[in-house]
């Protein structure tokens, strides 16, 4: 059954999450892989996309991911993968088409035939990027908790904290919101996630707290805690596991900590947060959505009441 059409009757096309930010070190491909892994365990065919052709991170850590279960002769779950290969041509734009016309040949294989796809892009902006969060169902924007890493978003005013302009990448976001209500009727929902929170609250966290809730109202996202700076994630790439898989000794390389719980409620939290359409109130909503997409458009009935 297709998690979009939840009668079965007619089969729908994946449901995007693009986890999207042009700067780097927030901590993308670390939500990303663990988005996978928490779809997959939820029972769903999962797609996954690295958009990233230079670095080929997310790339990198489902490698690793596979290596380890046969190192360890271990059934575990695996999405199907997929990146852009890097052009290398003497032309940016041609390299750049070449990526562009790799990554919709991708697309095409897996949008039918899976239930998700999660696509982890690179810190910069290109063609592809960009048509990426065009078509994404959720986009996932992970940042620091810093002023630093709120200015990919928007400026602000240093003595009050007031926000004063958006940034180059949320104005590009507005406008694949845009590009995706003109092509399709679709609304795309932008989730800021705030990662690597500090556990002691200081003065800049609220001031940081209090410009992002400005800044969503302005930008009409929504902003969700993620994972806070914790040594589980960073030890866990070179195996490619997450914190959502089983904790034991044989299938972690070691054995369940405090952190490592913490750690997986953090990842719990965020999927819940998220909203996507894994159960049956996430379905509702995304009905209901597409009953309010289908009617925004139209005029309303009996305007002769309101005269009244």
């Amino acid at each position: 059954m297709n998690i979009l059409d939840p009668s079965g009757m007619s089969p729908r096309q994946a449901y995007v999450i693009v986890c999207g930010n042009e700067k780097g070190g927030s901590g993308k491909t670390t939500t990303a892989m663990h988005l996978i892994i928490a779809l997959l365990k939820a029972g769903y065919r999962v797609a996954s996309i690295d958009l990233d052709s230079r670095q080929r991170s997310l790339t990198r850590y489902v490698e690793n991911r596979l290596a380890w279960s046969r190192k360890r002769s271990m059934r575990i779950d695996m999405p199907s993968h997929a990146h852009v290969e890097r052009a290398v041509g003497d032309s940016v734009a041609a390299n750049e088409n070449a990526e562009l016309a790799s990554f919709q040949e991708i697309l095409q294989r897996v949008e039918n035939t899976h239930d998700f796809i999660v696509v982890d892009t690179p810190g910069h902006d290109s063609y592809a990027m960009r048509l990426a969060h065009s078509m994404a169902d959720t986009l996932v924007t992970p940042i620091n908790d810093s002023f630093v890493d709120f200015d990919v978003l928007g400026h602000i005013d240093p003595e009050t904290g007031e926000v004063t302009a958006i940034s180059h990448y949320a104005a590009m976001v507005r406008e694949a919101r845009r590009h995706r209500r003109m092509v399709d009727d679709g609304l795309l929902d932008w989730v800021v996630v705030r990662n690597r929170l500090s556990s002691l609250t200081s003065r800049n966290n609220r001031n940081v707290a209090d410009s992002l809730q400005e800044l969503c109202m302005r930008l009409g996202c929504r902003l969700a805690e993620g994972i806070s700076e914790r040594v589980i994630f960073r030890e866990l790439f070179p195996t490619g596991m997450s914190v959502l898989d089983d904790l034991n000794a044989d299938g972690m390389g070691m054995g369940p900590t405090v952190s490592h719980l913490a750690a997986r409620r953090e990842i719990r939290t965020l999927v819940t947060a998220l909203r996507l359409p894994i159960d049956e109130a996430g379905r509702r909503r995304a009905q209901a959505r597409r009953v309010w997409l289908d009617n925004a458009s139209r005029p309303i009935d009996g305007l002769d009441l309101l005269a009244d």
